[in-house]
Parts: structure tokens; sequence; C-alpha cells
């Protein structure tokens, strides 16, 4: 018999919803917490690991049954004030390798740390999980339960969060197939991130009462929902009761689904959340579970022992501890040698380096010959470019009449080094873009500063004439109107780039104040770009990056609008599909025939970009 997993009187689940992606939404002190409590309950009762991130610190009950007087689960707490073991900032990947080798259940407290403490550790930990969970040896269903997810996956990400919400879009979007199930917890699903809400299979929706809030929850149901169920859904929740909640599921667990008004059952562990009453104690629970606290620190000081040997930071402090030895040992010898000569060499025998320190130093060598080896490679790629503008130099010169003062060459140029060639990192202060590119009354105003710096990122992959399309698409800027060109002129009448039939290229003065990335960015990182692109544009939506993503996953191969279709969750003859793969093709990412194939252009595959 399978097992299932109950959360009412009348709703029992598959225990396949263990990697299910669930959200729960719900104003405060109506149940939310509580719901995800039993979900987290169940699981752990029928044998399935779960991990409990828990923000606030309020979670720790579950190690005590619900009267406090018995155990309760024995789920590992790491960090907050009752952690068995303390959480520190940087240890996030560290985390990650215990919970997938080891497939220990822990709870996570992070209300100890600061803001942006809690993005260094979940970008970290979010990241490592699903590198890790791709190997086969560790593809084991597993629960990630995050209360106040809004924190992990913010609609409007501070800077520094960027990286933490890609890292949970991942684990929604795909984690699936890696064995990784999520539940999202928020009494604020305006400020959920939609492109991770928009993905949730189940819905799990308790009393709501503002306005934006329930427009957001809107936002799912138009994805995954039906219309008489909606408004059977919204006009109950302003009024639900305490611990009622709609459990909605299209299309799972079978091809009905499940669209329910459930009252949760009590949860069996400690409620360390319940909100405290004037003039009554607090409860202390007396008993909790045990857990292997001995085998765990064994187990996590193994993890942190290999992540230090593969760490340059802890490479170099080991160098320095090594290059002091070695330097007392030379002083030691030193004054020996300079001792009176009636005293015995043998007394003054001094080791100069011990196998330790000679085993560090050839590590340490080996690591410094595989930078020299890169340092190389790319001084080589350097040389390869100054030649191809010293020819392109030479033609130029040739082109112009003999009173027109030659290019300087391209070596008495200092370049810059390149950056990250996305959008949001290649903001320039105000003042120092005035000063560097002040002629007469010219200034360059940002959004220039933003297609100089794209035309120099396609310039760094080898393609010095990008077309207009190309360039808006790097620039967040619509290159098909007469903005773009109003925008453009001046920089072609200052002499900074020049335009072509459809293209725009950099000019020698244009090319020394274009900011170049620092790296080559990943197709993956550029995709990010084109689809904050999508969402600026007109009709731009979720279903639109659904439809990119699925175009995306064939590699730049042509494909069908029905297979995308299929990908991306919907019909491809209808008009919300129209609506939604519109935008693509306006900003030039595709191109569709009449027999429906959709293909890729060089805007959203561009060559030399891996």
């Amino acid at each position: 018999m399978k097992l299932k997993i109950q959360i009412a009187e009348d709703l029992t689940l598959p225990i396949d919803v263990v990697t299910q992606t669930i959200s729960i939404i719900a104003k405060r002190r109506v149940g939310k917490s509580y719901t995800m409590r039993r979900i987290a309950e169940q699981l752990f009762k029928a044998g399935q690991q779960i991990v409990i991130v828990d923000p606030k610190g309020d979670q720790w009950g579950i190690r005590s049954a619900a009267d406090g007087k018995s155990p309760g689960l024995p789920v590992v707490i790491l960090g907050g004030e009752r952690g068995d073991v303390p959480l520190e900032v940087g240890s996030g990947e560290v985390v990650a390798k215990l919970v997938t080798e080891e497939r220990v259940s822990v709870l996570l407290d992070l209300s100890l740390f600061r803001k942006h403490e809690v993005a260094t550790f979940m970008t970290a930990f979010l990241e490592n999980l699903y590198r890790l969970k791709a190997r086969e040896i560790y593809r084991t269903p597993l629960q990630i339960i995050i209360d106040e997810a809004d924190a992990i996956a913010p609609q409007k990400p501070q800077q520094g969060e960027e990286r933490m919400l890609g890292a949970a879009e991942d684990i929604v979007r795909r984690g699936g197939q890696r064995g990784i199930g999520c539940i999202l917890v928020t009494q604020r699903s305006a400020v959920l991130n939609k492109n991770v809400l928009t993905q949730s299979q189940i819905l799990v929706a308790l009393r709501t009462i503002a306005p934006q809030d329930l427009k957001a929850m809107d936002e799912w149901i138009q994805v995954h929902g039906e219309r008489d169920q909606r408004k059977t859904l919204m006009d109950s929740l302003p009024s639900l009761p305490v611990g009622d909640a709609w459990f909605w599921s299209p299309g799972w667990p079978t091809t009905e689904g499940i669209f329910k008004r459930i009252h949760v059952l009590p949860i069996e562990t400690f409620d360390s959340g319940a909100t405290p009453k004037p003039g009554v104690k607090p409860v202390e629970p007396k008993n909790l579970a045990d857990v292997d606290l001995n085998a765990l620190k064994n187990q996590m000081s193994e993890t942190i022992q290999r992540a230090k040997d593969n760490d340059p930071a802890e490479l170099k402090r080991q160098l320095r501890e090594a290059q002091q030895k070695a330097l007392q040992a030379e002083r030691k010898l030193t004054a020996a040698q300079q001792k009176p000569a009636e005293v015995k060499r043998e007394e003054t025998k001094v080791p100069v380096m011990d196998a330790a320190c000679q085993q560090l130093f050839e590590k340490v060598q080996k690591v410094c010959s595989e930078v020299l080896e890169e340092t190389e490679r790319r001084a080589h790629e350097l040389k390869l470019i100054n030649k191809w503008l010293e020819a392109a130099k030479i033609r130029i010169e040739k082109a112009l009449p003999s009173s027109t003062p030659k290019w300087q060459p391209v070596h008495d140029v200092t370049l810059p080094k390149p950056q990250a060639f996305i959008a949001r990192v290649t903001k320039v202060e105000p003042e120092r873009v005035t000063a560097e590119v002040q002629n007469g009354e010219f200034k360059i105003n940002g959004t220039q500063q933003r297609i100089l710096n794209a035309i120099a990122w396609y310039e760094s992959l080898g393609n010095p004439n990008p077309t207009n399309t190309q360039i808006g698409a790097i620039a967040l800027i619509d290159p098909s109107g007469g903005y773009f060109s109003n925008i453009v002129g001046p920089l072609s009448s200052e002499g900074y780039v020049e335009r072509g039939n459809g293209t725009t290229s950099l000019t020698h003065k244009g090319r020394v104040i274009a900011q170049l990335p620092d790296r080559i960015g990943t197709l993956e990182d550029y995709h990010q770009v084109l689809k904050q692109r999508i969402l600026n544009s007109k009709n731009g939506s979720g279903l639109s990056l659904r439809i990119f993503d699925a175009i995306a996953a064939n590699n730049g191969a042509p494909i069908t609008c029905e297979e995308i279709g299929q990908r991306a969750g919907v019909d491809h003859t209808g008009g919300y599909f129209s609506n939604g793969i519109g935008p693509l093709s306006t900003i030039g990412l595709i191109d569709r025939d009449k027999k429906g194939t959709v293909t890729p252009t060089d805007v959203m595959f561009p060559k030399g970009l891996a």
C-alpha cells in the first residue's frame, strides 16, 4: 500500500507530494505556519527528508511533542538561540553538502543573521544544493520548506539578493527533476516573486484580505485555474475561519486534480510560534527529541575541512604561515652560522622546511602554475585582438584624406578591464562620466553609456558591428523607434559611434570610455538580461518568460509552437499563447514562419557566447 500523508479529515495526499511545489498564502495568525508544520510532520513521519528554512526563529518546537512533555521529531537545529550546532554566515555550501551527502533533516534557524547575511548564506546553500542534487547518487526526494518565503524570493530584490532569487527560481522551476520539492509560505503574496509564485503546482490559501495580495494570488489562478473555481475561492477568502484553507491542485495527483475547502488537523509537535498572550507565562517544553550531535559534528567538521582544502583564501593563509616558518628557520640558521667557530655544527641543526611545508609549497606551486597558464592564454588572445585593431587602423588610415589626423596606435590606449555585461552592474557614477567624456557642452547620459557598453560587449565576443536590435537587448532600450535614433544620433555626431545599415559600431573615441566586462558572461547570464527586457516590453508577462525558457532549452535549434506549448504548459493554438510569444518577436529574439516553426535569432543566441 502506497504511503499517504493526512492534512485534514477529508484530505490525504500521496507521498509524491514531497517533490511538488506548494505555495501557502494567508494573512498573519490564521494558520499558514500551522499548515506548513502539519505537512512537515507528516512527511518526516513517512520517512521523507525535510529542510525547514526559518528566518524568524520560531519553528524550534518541532523537537518536542505538542504538550511539551514528550519528545518531538529528531530534526537537527542549525543556528539560532536553540541550535544544536552554530550556523556561520559562510557555511551555506558546507550545509548543502551535509544535507545532500548525509541525507539528514535539518531546521535552518536564520534569526540571528542580518539581512545581507541571510542572502549570503541562502545563495550558497540553494546554489550548491541544486548543483549537488544533479548527481544520480544524491537524487533522492527532499522537501525544502521556506517560511517567510518573500525574504528569500522577493519580488523586488535589493542589491546583493539577485543571485539568491535566481537560485530560488532554479529550485522551484526545475528542482523536481532532481528530487527537490518546495513549500513557500508567505503572508504577503504581493511581495513574493511572481516568477516563483506562478510556478507552484499547488496553492493552499487561507484567509487573505489585502487587495494587492488577492491580486498576486489571482496571477497564479490565471495560469493554472478555472474561472468558476476562481470565483468560489476569491469570494470566500476574506472571511475564512482560522485553520480553514482552500487546497487547489489542478492536474495532480490525477487529471481531475483537487479543489477542496478543508480544516487543517492539529499539529503533533510544540507550537513554538504561537502568539504570546498578556498575563500568560509561555510554556517551555521539558522534553526534546535526541539527535546524534557527535556524529553530526564529525560529519560537519569533515565537510568543512574538505571545503577549506580547496579554498584559495585558506591556501594563501597557510602559505603565509609556511613562509613565516621558513623565514624564522633561515634566521636561526644565519644566527647559528655567525657563532664562534668552537660551537659544534650539529648543535645548530634547524630544519629549513619540514614535510608539511614542502607539501604545501608544492600545492601552491601547482595553483600558481595554473594561474600563469591562464594568464598566458589571455595575453595571447589580447595580442590577436591588437593585431586585428592594427589591421583595422591601417585600412581606416588608407581610406582617410591625407590631411586627416592619423589614428593613434592601439598600444597607446589604456583599455579598461572587461566587466560583467549584465545591465545592472554596468552603472557608472554620474560625476565620473561627466569628468571623462565632457566635450564642450555635450555630456553622455546613462542610456547613452549603456549603449556604448553594449557595443563594447559585442566587440569582446568578436562582433564589432552589432545590429541595433542586438544592442537594444543588452542596453534595455527599444531599437525600433525614434527614441533609439534620438539617443544614438548625438553619439554619432560627437564621434563616439559610427552608424551603418541597421548597425552601430564604436569609434576609437567611444571605445576609450566604453566600460567592458571583466569577464565574458555566460549564456545563462545573458538570458537573464533578455528576460528583464521582455518584462519591460509592452505585453511582456510570466507566460512570455515560460515560452522564452522553452525555446532556450532547445539550444538555438528551431522548435514548433506545439512543442513550445507543451513545455510551457499552455495551448499553442489560442490567443493566450499568441499574446505570450508576441513580445519575443517584437524585440527580435525569434522568427516565426507560417508553418508554426520558431527559430531563435542571433539576438537570443549571439555567436561567441556559451
